[in-house]
């Protein structure tokens, strides 16, 4: 510390007592009058911020105008000097010289922040600069904010509601840039949700946008507060994309297309149109039975019309629905030449697929075909039923990713069934990394969603996926269609059935309890699943269970019964009944029991080689019952023939069970549709729906590891599953 007497610097002296002193500066004698009141206030001054003499040491080498700042003061460190304290002494007069190697460096912005996008160094990417003039030098604040984002992991960056409190963004040179926080929150919390959102890589020190982060762009700009330039056209679209739909032009159908389209179906196809203009995918995850057949098929038929399908398109789908795609296809657009590529003799027409419009596979031919899909351009590559490729770490998935299309689509009326895992693989799909990697994903939405019930973090990600996501409910958009009446059946088991049912439970009980005792509760995930399945067949008929006692049918199914004191009654009523099963053994019971009772009946399992002659039979109305079996004919069967569901034996997801009744209550059903569930009391089918209402993570555990994930319960979980029921 020192002071100015005219031209000359004079140190500061605790110790002197003088009230002057002569100093020669440029030849001249000065004679200095010292104001021992001031430099002691002064002196004072820095000891009230927490500053105190160097001490004895540097005293003796003649600095004793030198001070330092003491670690122990309380509430006291370099920081809040520098932006509290220094500005201060500023302000008085004080002048104050930073060295240049000083770590503590604040620095202030000349003007405001400007937002300018850059094309990037991948295709249609565009990069984010913040530019602000710091010292007469324009600085890009941009990998200042990646690196604070990172580490804070996007959360808690702003803690203070004061406007006017500084915000310091560390600059990658070690200075320390203060900015009015009411200046940059906007653009910090906008740059939070993002972050949030996958949409910044932490590793990269730069924010880069895609077609598919139009949207968040838009937000960012509307948050921002701040004038933007370049990139008209990717804000543009981002504009667009967040009005919902609002400004999407409709869609000219052509006259080769066979069918008329129902005002929320002719926005579907404006939609899909929207998307493929904007170089965009996305999932139309209308409800089942709303058409979304019908709207791809309109899609495509004006890429055809519009002279833009010169490559093929592909849709991958389950084996059963290639029969319908086929027979939808020659009824809505019979201008498209369609190729199915299915069954053993396929690999002969693989040299057609270029003279060809359409081409249809499935999902178990895409790994076995992988050479020849891969290798094709496709126009668009749709997948339907697209919640198949669910598990990213499947080889069907794997295939799916490597295709090549101008668009991809998935088609889906429940493409998110048991966890946000399953979203995420679809979007991995339409546009890798728009979601960030699983693992980022899982911290980032998951867990915080699924198991804390974040509802921020959960409107970020609907947010985010919205505008690439179309949904409309049946009671959203099908007005015209008849009401639904849910009824539970519920059966109570005679002594013979229920012995033989609690014989299983026990036994099953003791085994798992042995099993998890021996190797643990995560090594015993196939002898649970063994068990419940063994506990659901005496449910339905103990004769599934192929136990001796139970061969006879002495013990009797009480459902079997229910059902056929059910189905005379309806059918004399003139209703026409589906009966699904996920056992095609059961349905070899039912039939049986048709047969004695001079019931007409038609089943459809996986064995059914010809899917459209039964289902066609059915719906001229020559057959009162048809008996179908949940995996093979829960989806893409149109039976509006039919006015009555039953559901034999009920599953753990409700989504599985919707599909199937879909069948009957979709677009095109003119009656009322009753469904009805058996329930046996007492049983494990009865605590499944209470399981579903209070544990619905229990539920998507056993879901989980039927479809070859971890079975994820806590041992009080399998003690209420296997437990008396009481």
């Amino acid at each position: 510390m020192s002071f100015r007497y005219g031209p000359l610097l004079l140190p500061y002296r605790a110790a002197s007592s003088a009230a002057a002193e002569v100093q020669v500066h440029d030849g001249q004698l000065y004679r200095i009058a010292r104001d021992r009141t001031g430099e002691q206030a002064a002196a004072a001054r820095l000891g009230g911020i927490g500053f105190a003499p160097a001490g004895s040491v540097i005293a003796a080498a003649g600095s004793g105008n030198a001070f330092f700042l003491e670690d122990d003061q309380a509430g006291t460190d370099w920081l809040s000097v520098m932006l509290d304290e220094i500005p201060a002494l500023r302000a008085s007069g004080w002048t104050i010289d930073t060295a240049a190697d000083f770590p503590v460096r604040v620095v202030e912005a000349d003007g405001d922040i400007a937002a300018e996008l850059h094309e990037g160094s991948g295709i249609d990417w565009l990069e984010l600069h913040l530019g602000v003039i710091v010292d007469g030098v324009r600085v890009d604040l941009v990998p200042a904010l990646v690196a604070l984002l990172a580490e804070h992991d996007g959360e808690g960056l702003i803690v203070d509601d004061d406007d006017d409190a500084p915000f310091l963004v560390p600059l990658l040179d070690g200075r320390l840039l203060s900015l009015p926080l009411g200046r940059v929150r906007p653009i910090i919390e906008a740059l939070m949700e993002l972050f949030a959102g996958g949409g910044i890589d932490p590793q990269a020190q730069r924010i880069s946008f895609s077609r598919f982060d139009a949207a968040e762009l838009a937000l960012l700009e509307e948050r921002s507060g701040i004038e933007w330039k370049g990139g008209e056209a990717l804000r543009a679209l981002g504009r667009q994309l967040r009005e919902a739909g609002g400004a999407i032009p409709p869609a000219a159908v052509p006259a080769s297309f066979r069918g008329t389209l129902r005002p929320y179906q002719a926005e579907g196809v404006a939609w899909l149109q929207f998307l493929r203009a904007a170089g965009l995918g996305g999932v139309l995850a209308d409800d089942m039975g709303l058409g979304k057949t019908v709207q791809t098929l309109a899609h495509l038929a004006v890429e055809q019309a519009e002279g833009r399908l010169d490559r093929p398109a592909l849709i991958v789908c389950p084996t059963s629905l290639v029969p319908n795609w086929t027979l939808e296809a020659a009824r809505f657009a019979p201008d498209l030449k369609v190729l199915a590529l299915h069954g053993p003799a396929r690999r002969e027409r693989f040299g057609e697929i270029a003279a060809h419009d359409l081409m249809l596979t499935t999902y178990p031919l895409l790994t076995r075909d992988h050479e020849v899909l891969t290798a094709q351009d496709w126009h668009a590559v749709i997948l339907d039923e697209a919640q198949t490729i669910k598990n990213p770490n499947a080889e069907t998935t794997q295939q799916a990713l490597r295709l090549r299309a101008g668009q991809r689509l998935c088609l889906s009326g429940t493409p998110l069934q048991n966890h946000l895992g399953e979203l995420w693989s679809l979007f991995d799909f339409l546009a890798p990394g728009f979601l960030g990697s699983a693992r980022g994903f899982r911290a980032r939405y998951r867990t915080p969603i699924e198991k804390h019930g974040d509802g921020a973090r959960q409107e970020s990600l609907a947010r985010r996926v919205r505008p690439f996501l179309l949904r409309r409910t049946k009671e959203e958009v099908a007005q015209e269609l008849p009401p639904r009446t849910d009824i539970t059946e519920s059966v109570e088991m005679e002594a013979g059935q229920r012995a033989i049912y609690e014989s299983v439970r026990l036994a099953m009980h003791a085994k798992v309890q042995a099993a998890i005792a021996e190797r643990g509760l995560a090594r015993s995930g196939i002898i649970i699943l063994d068990a419940l399945l063994k506990l659901r067949q005496a449910c339905c008929d103990p004769r599934l269970l192929k136990l001796k006692g139970a061969r006879e049918g002495k013990a009797g199914s009480a459902k079997l019964e229910r059902l056929m004191e059910m189905l005379p009654t309806m059918l004399e009523e003139g209703r026409r009944v589906l009966v699904f099963s996920q056992f095609t053994s059961m349905l070899a019971l039912i039939e049986a029991r048709l047969q004695a009772a001079g019931i007409e009946w038609l089943t459809l399992t996986g064995d059914t080689t010809d899917r459209a002659a039964p289902v066609r039979r059915f719906q001229a109305g020559e057959v009162p019952v048809f008996l179908i079996s949940l995996k093979a004919g829960g989806v893409g069967l149109n039976l509006t023939a039919a006015d009555t569901v039953i559901h034999y034996d009920p599953w753990w997801n409700p989504a599985v069970e919707d599909q199937a009744t879909d069948r009957a209550h979709r677009i095109g059903q003119d009656k009322r549709v009753f469904v009805h569930r058996l329930i046996t009391l007492g049983s494990i089918e009865e605590k499944m729906e209470t399981l579903k209402e209070r544990k619905r993570a229990l539920v998507a555990s056993v879901l989980d590891a039927e479809h070859g994930g971890a079975l994820k319960l806590t041992e009080a979980d399998v003690e209420e599953l296997f437990g008396a029921v009481g």
